[in-house]
């Protein structure tokens, strides 16, 4: 929705300061590590090069990722994902998957942030029910925006969304290596491509004080080493969001 924040945009806005941080390529090297499960070449794993991408978007050093596809094999299979459901501040819906190699730690971690943040972790299906899994890929906007989202639309995908960031893209999940690799041959600039749980329907919160409380919560869940995507149905306005940027 224009005019409004999505937290995906959000962490967008966060990628140059997170880039700086210290946990940053470890996250990258667990992402890589699972994806590689499903084959060390990226040509023939779409999942595998998408993470390599993302990686390199941060400027990961290219001897980190071969080592973490090296380490596939070995210390991945010690790896585990597991998606944890809870409620946020002002009662948002919270899908957090984690790549953990210790999962009572984790889970510690994960209530640990909850608690403090007056969320509350729940069990599997609490929020589930209000997310799907979608392909997502964002696409470079040109200076005809409402003619490039037809030409996506007519390329095939479900669904799409003009931001500041760019044209955000979904697909069917297990479409999206094939329209990934037809759009860029259209000539299409893409700057993000995952797999992602989308929300079907949207909290809005625009209270300050109460958006300022969601943000420094999801930022918690977002810093913890284990935790690989954070997704949420919370809907902020610009407004709002532009009087937080100096916070995340």
């Amino acid at each position: 929705m224009s005019g409004h924040s999505h937290f995906a945009t959000i962490k967008r806005q966060k990628a140059i300061n997170d880039a700086a941080k210290g946990n940053v390529f470890s996250k990258m090297a667990r992402a890589i590590m699972i994806a590689a499960k499903g084959g060390a070449d990226p040509d023939m794993n779409f999942k595998l090069r998408f993470e390599i991408d993302k990686a390199r978007a941060v400027s990961m050093p290219r001897e980190n990722i071969d080592r973490a596809i090296a380490k596939a094999t070995t210390d991945a299979a010690s790896l585990e994902e597991i998606m944890y459901e809870g409620y946020g501040p002002a009662g948002i819906s919270v899908m957090v998957n984690v790549a953990s190699d210790n999962k009572n730690r984790t889970a510690q971690e994960m209530k640990n942030v909850f608690d403090k943040n007056g969320g509350n972790l729940a069990g599997p299906g609490a929020v589930s029910f209000n997310f799907e899994s979608k392909g997502f890929m964002l696409v470079k906007k040109t200076d005809d925006p409402e003619g490039e989202m037809l030409s996506l639309i007519e390329g095939g995908v479900e669904d799409v969304n003009e931001t500041e960031d760019g044209i955000e893209v979904y697909t069917a999940p297990e479409k999206l290596g094939e329209i990934h690799k037809d759009l860029l041959a259209k000539g299409f600039e893409i700057t993000q491509v995952e797999l992602q749980m989308k929300p079907k329907n949207l909290q809005a919160i625009s209270d300050p004080n109460q958006a300022s409380k969601v943000v420094k919560f999801l930022d918690a869940l977002d810093e913890l080493e284990d935790v690989q995507k954070v997704f949420t149905n919370v809907e902020i306005p610009d407004e709002v969001m532009n009087k937080l940027a100096t916070s995340i």
